[in-house]
C-alpha cells in the first residue's frame, strides 16, 4: 500500500460517524424549536434544557471512555452506544406524538434525552480514538486522517437538518415527531453497518483486529520491583485522592452557590476540574507524559470559549434564524432548521482544501504549530460574530435581516472550526499514552461539555421583549449587544492563546 493512501478502516469509521452524526444533528436541528413551539417552554428555559443536554452529551464520554479502556473495548462500546441512542430517538418520537398528554410528553422527552446522553458517551470517544489506532506512531498521515474523519462527521451533519427539518419543521407542532423518527432509523442503520463490516476493515498496522481488547491492557508497563508502588508511594497516592475528594466537595459547594442549585451545572463544572486533575496525579505517568497531558488541558481550556460561542448554532442562532432572518427565496421560505446545514456544507468543502494548505505551508517551513492553529480558529470565530454585528446594527424592531449575514457568519466560523477541531483531535492522539487513549479523548470532549452548558447559559441572554438581561454589568437589549459578547470573548481567548503558543510548543517538544 502506498504511504499516501489511508487504511480502508478509516472509511468504515467515516461512514459509521456520518450515520451517527446524522442522528445527533437531525435531532438537534429541531430540538430548540420543539421545546419552544410544541412543548411551549419560554426561550430562557428552553436554552437551559438545550445547554444541559448538549453539555451532558460531551460529559458522558469520560465515563464511556473509561469503560471502553478498562472493560468493554471499543467495539462493544460503539455497539451499545448506538443502541442506546436509537432508544433515545424513539422515546423523543413518542414524546412528540403525545403533546396533548403534557406531563407524559415531558417525561418521555427527558427519558429520551437520558438515553441519547448515555449512548453518546459510549460512542463518541471510542470511535474517535479508533482513527489513531489505524496508524503507526508518528505517521504523517494522521492529521489528514482526522480531517477526512471530520469530513464524514459533517456529511451527516449537513444532511440531517435538511431531512429532519423538512419532515419535522412544517409549522405544525405535531410533525416534529417525524424528524425524531428518521433520526432513530438512521441510528439503527449505524449499528447494522458497523457490526457487519468491523471484522473486515478494523485492522491495525500490525494486522491485528482493533477495538476488541480494552486499551488499558495495552501499553501497560510490566510490573517489576522497579515499577511496583512502595509504601511511601501508596501513602502519597492515598493522600492525593483524599485531597482530590476535598477539592471536589469545595468546588461542588461553590458551583451550587454560583448556579442557584442547578445540579447539572454543578456536575459539569466540577467534573471539568476534578477529572483532569485525577489523571495528572496518576502514579504510572512519566514526567514527559504528564507534561504533554498538561498541554492538552491548557488548550482544552481555550477551546471552551470557542465552542461556547460556536454552539449558539443550535440555540440562539436558530431562534434568530426563525424570528429575525428573512429566509424568503423566490417566494419560498426556507425552514429555520435548514440553516444549520450551512456549517457542515462549508466544512465538507474546506476539509478537502485545508490538508493541502497545511501541507504546502509545511514544505515551506511556515506551518503554524497546533496551539497557533487553535488560536487562529478562535480569532476567526470572533470575526464571524463581528460580521453579523454589522448586519443587525441599527436595525429597527420587527425588521428582518438578510440571510447573507448568517451565511457569512457560518462560513467564517467554519474556517475557524477547521483550524481548531480536527487539529485538536490529532494533537490529543499524538500526546496521549495509548493506555489512556479513549479516556483522554473523553477529557478532551469534557471541554465541549463545559462549553455547551456555558453556551446554553449564554443563549439565555437572547433579547426578549419585557425582560432585562445583563452579563457582568453589561446590559443586553438588542441583538447587536448579544452578538458583541461573543466577539469580545473569542478575541480575548485568541490573543492569550497566541501569546502562550511558543511555550506550549516547547512542552510538546519531541512530538511535532
Amino acid at each position: 500500500m502506498s504511504s499516501s493512501k489511508h487504511p480502508k478502516g478509516l472509511y468504515l469509521i467515516f461512514a459509521t460517524s456520518t450515520a451517527e452524526r446524522f442522528s445527533y444533528y437531525g435531532m438537534r436541528a429541531i430540538f430548540i424549536l420543539f421545546l419552544t413551539q410544541a412543548l411551549l417552554f419560554d426561550k430562557e428555559h428552553a436554552a437551559s434544557i438545550y445547554g444541559s443536554y448538549t453539555g451532558l452529551v460531551y460529559l458522558t464520554p469520560l465515563i464511556g471512555g473509561y469503560i471502553a479502556d478498562k472493560y468493554w473495548g471499543i467495539r462493544r462500546s460503539v455497539f451499545w452506544g448506538a443502541m442506546m441512542m436509537a432508544v433515545g430517538q424513539f422515546l423523543m418520537f413518542a414524546s412528540a406524538s403525545m403533546l396533548s398528554a403534557v406531563q407524559l410528553s415531558h417525561w418521555l422527552m427527558y427519558s429520551g434525552l437520558t438515553f441519547l446522553i448515555l449512548g453518546n458517551g459510549c460512542f463518541k470517544p471510542t470511535v474517535t480514538s479508533l482513527v489513531g489506532q489505524l496508524y503507526k506512531p508518528g505517521d504523517r498521515r494522521l492529521d489528514s486522517a482526522y480531517t477526512i474523519f471530520y469530513m464524514g462527521v459533517n456529511v451527516g451533519s449537513f444532511l440531517a437538518p435538511l431531512v429532519c427539518g423538512y419532515f419535522g419543521e412544517t409549522g405544525d407542532p405535531n410533525d416534529f415527531k417525524w424528524g425524531f423518527l428518521i433520526a432513530g432509523i438512521v441510528t439503527v442503520f449505524t449499528v447494522v453497518l458497523f457490526e457487519s463490516q468491523k471484522n473486515k476493515y478494523l485492522i491495525g498496522p500490525d494486522g491485528e483486529q482493533l477495538g476488541i481488547i480494552p486499551d488499558a491492557k495495552k501499553g501497560q508497563p510490566i510490573k517489576t520491583k522497579a515499577t511496583c508502588l512502595s509504601e511511601t508511594e501508596k501513602k502519597k497516592r492515598k493522600r492525593n485522592y483524599l485531597l482530590l475528594g476535598l477539592l471536589a466537595l469545595v468546588l461542588a459547594a461553590t458551583f451550587y452557590w454560583c448556579f442557584d442549585g442547578d445540579w447539572i451545572s454543578v456536575g459539569i463544572f466540577t467534573a471539568c476540574i476534578v477529572l483532569p486533575v485525577s489523571i495528572l496525579i496518576e502514579g504510572s505517568l512519566t514526567k514527559i507524559e504528564r507534561s504533554r497531558i498538561f498541554v492538552i488541558y491548557i488548550i482544552a481550556f481555550f477551546v471552551i470559549f470557542f465552542w461556547a460561542a460556536y454552539e449558539q448554532a443550535g440555540a440562539s442562532l436558530t431562534l434568530f434564524a426563525s424570528e429575525q432572518t428573512n429566509r424568503n427565496i423566490l417566494g419560498w421560505e426556507m425552514p429555520a432548521s435548514w440553516i444549520q446545514s450551512f456549517n457542515p456544507f462549508f466544512v465538507v468543502i474546506l476539509a478537502a482544501i485545508m490538508p493541502g494548505v497545511w501541507g504546502t505551508l509545511n514544505k515551506r517551513g511556515m506551518e503554524p504549530s497546533s496551539p497557533s492553529k487553535q488560536a487562529i480558529g478562535l480569532l476567526l470565530l470572533s470575526l464571524g460574530y463581528l460580521v453579523i454585528c454589522f448586519g443587525v446594527k441599527d436595525v429597527q424592531p420587527g425588521v428582518k435581516v438578510s440571510l447573507i449575514w448568517l451565511t457569512g457568519l457560518y462560513f467564517i466560523h467554519t474556517m475557524g472550526e477547521i483550524c481548531l477541531s480536527p487539529i485538536g483531535l490529532s494533537m490529543v492522539n499524538k500526546l496521549t499514552p495509548v493506555r489512556f487513549a479513549s479516556l483522554m479523548m473523553g477529557i478532551w470532549y469534557l471541554s465541549n461539555a463545559t462549553a455547551n452548558k456555558f453556551a446554553g447559559t449564554l443563549s439565555g441572554l437572547y433579547p426578549e421583549p419585557g425582560k432585562v438581561k445583563t452579563l457582568l454589568g453589561y446590559h443586553i437589549e438588542t441583538m447587536y449587544d448579544f452578538f458583541m459578547v461573543f466577539v469580545v470573548m473569542s478575541a480575548t481567548a485568541s490573543l492569550i492563546l497566541f501569546l502562550l503558543s511558543k511555550k506550549l510548543q516547547k512542552m510538546m517538544h519531541g512530538v511535532e
